[in-house]
């Protein structure tokens, strides 16, 4: 089973929209790879530069109803082609959440004292995270802290990230 890890980027805030996410805008274009300077763009949040901030970073942890606003997959698409293919958050927008297993990405839900730990012990530090999907399990290391919690996934949220989405699950599948 495919495992993910990388640097983190902590948004600190609910309810970030996908048109924060990526800008409608950008909705015309027809390569992903044009979304990428757009990621996160018109986000308002204090001491947030996107041009500075989500450079080598893979992983996002965030607070609750990640990707609410309009249905679209250029808000997965946008973070995947920034090289960040993990959000974990207290909770999704259904339809996002939906949109990033269908793109072979993990939206992770854990409780909100778990996402409240992540951030009081480690936003302020270079943090590295591990996810590990088959075995539920992500580490989340600081030079001064490391913290290991268990998280659930559903057995089609797996195979879609193991495939790498919908079109290969499909492909296999049908």
């Amino acid at each position: 089973m495919k495992e993910f890890k990388g640097n983190v980027l902590f948004l600190d805030r609910s309810d970030i929209n996908t048109d924060e996410i990526i800008p409608a805008r950008y909705l015309t274009e027809i390569e992903k790879i044009a979304l990428k300077p757009h990621l996160l763009e018109d986000l308002k949040l204090d001491g947030f530069d996107p041009k500075k901030d989500i450079a080598a970073k893979s992983i996002v942890v965030t607070r609750e109803n990640f990707g609410c606003g309009s249905s679209r997959e250029h808000a997965p698409w946008a973070l995947e082609v920034n090289g960040i293919h993990v959000v974990i958050a207290v909770s999704f927008a259904r339809i996002f959440r939906q949109n990033m297993f269908n793109c072979g990405m993990p939206a992770i839900e854990l409780p909100e004292n778990e996402i409240n730990d992540m951030f009081d012990l480690f936003s302020n530090d270079l943090t590295h995270i591990s996810v590990d999907v088959e075995k539920e399990e992500i580490i989340v290391r600081s030079e001064s802290h490391i913290k290991k919690t268990g998280f659930r996934m559903s057995s089609f949220d797996k195979a879609l990230i193991q495939t790498g989405g919908w079109v290969g699950y499909a492909d296999q599948h049908y």
